[in-house]
């Protein structure tokens, strides 16, 4: 057998020495983004997360105030009240952008707009009750008025881009320090607070003190059963009108229960909360994304395709409604990283 050349062994040895260097760099990525996934976890278990939550917000906003302003614009913006939604949306957006770099905004500016988001989502539902009632037959045909007439729950889903927005406001920010006054200290507050009853004053203090540091996991389970409820009935009845054309169509219809009941018990059981409740987060992120995918296809399809890109969005298939969806899974996913108040 013929000895290998030098050059030969050098080669080999070469080749050894990158596959180690390649595997060591390859050890290193995986560490570092296990590391960062830690980080993370911890800041939100200690509710050191104001930043990322409030671009969260603004990412919601927009695509809650897009969903608005595609429906309100197929109504004709027939009341001067459908603009509020259209106008607030920005405002949130801007709002939350601001209190990402500035920690005044966040403390000021991000909890009134977001306050007057939440508002004007409860005016909307009852504006879109009053619409379903007026229509010929009223609640006396209510399925056929709750499909054709204005969407019941679309206004209580824009509102939840408002309660992200005051739960970002009361955390703290990510280079805070991981401990923070105890419940004893004054605090510096508003004069108005003063003027409150001592036992809601003492009520607020405990939730704030709770939110600053990542114990409200029931308040965010139950938030995220309010989204899926919203959220998956809206998309019964965009469906539902469709027809169910596809049947990809019946998924967050049936995605939406399993996510209402892991949120509600999360109330109850930690073993959900850890369990069950992220497992139907993912899958409805993940279905979100595709519901995305399909939905852009459907308006890509169209005569047309993007040669008309405006008119095939605003008559074609709600291009944002599953990103709606999708941000539902984003919420169950957050409250199970959370603590509990006890």
């Amino acid at each position: 057998m013929a000895s290998k050349t030098p050059i030969s062994l050098i080669k080999n040895v070469s080749n050894g020495h990158n596959t180690r260097e390649r595997m060591i760099a390859r050890v290193i990525r995986a560490g570092e983004i296990t590391h960062e996934g830690v980080v993370l976890e911890q800041h939100i278990r200690e509710g050191r997360f104001q930043r990322s939550l409030a671009l969260v917000t603004a990412f919601a906003s927009l695509m809650s105030g897009l969903e608005v302003a595609y429906e309100h614009y197929i109504g004709s913006f027939s009341q001067r009240i459908m603009y509020t939604p259209v106008i607030l949306s920005p405002l949130l957006t801007i709002a939350s952008v601001w209190a990402v770099f500035n920690r005044w905004a966040a403390r000021t500016v991000l909890p009134l707009v977001s306050l007057l988001t939440v508002i004007d989502g409860v005016v909307g539902f009852i504006f879109h009750i009053r619409g379903i009632h007026r229509k010929p037959g009223g609640w006396r045909i209510p399925i056929f008025n709750i499909v054709m007439g204005p969407p019941l729950l679309a206004p209580i889903l824009f509102a939840t881009s408002g309660f992200l927005g005051l739960i970002a406001a009361f955390l703290r920010r990510e280079d805070d320090p991981k401990r923070d006054l105890p419940l004893g200290i004054a605090r510096s507050r508003p004069t108005w607070k003063n003027l409150l009853p001592y036992a809601i004053r003492k009520e607020g203090i405990v939730i704030r003190q709770d939110i600053r540091e990542g114990r409200f996991q029931r308040v965010m389970g139950i938030a995220t059963a309010i989204s899926a409820l919203c959220s998956g009935f809206e998309s019964l009845y965009s469906h539902y009108k469709n027809d169910f054309t596809y049947k990809i169509e019946w998924t967050p219809i049936l995605l939406t229960p399993a996510i209402i009941i892991a949120g509600i018990g999360t109330v109850w059981s930690r073993t959900i909360a850890r369990t069950l409740l992220p497992i139907t987060s993912a899958l409805a992120l993940i279905n979100g994304a595709l519901g995305f995918y399909y939905h852009a296809r459907g308006v890509i399809r169209r005569d047309g395709g993007l040669k008309l890109p405006i008119y095939n969005i605003i008559y074609g298939p709600p291009i944002f409604a599953p990103l709606l969806f999708a941000s539902t899974g984003f919420l169950g996913l957050l409250a199970s990283l959370l603590r509990r108040a006890d």
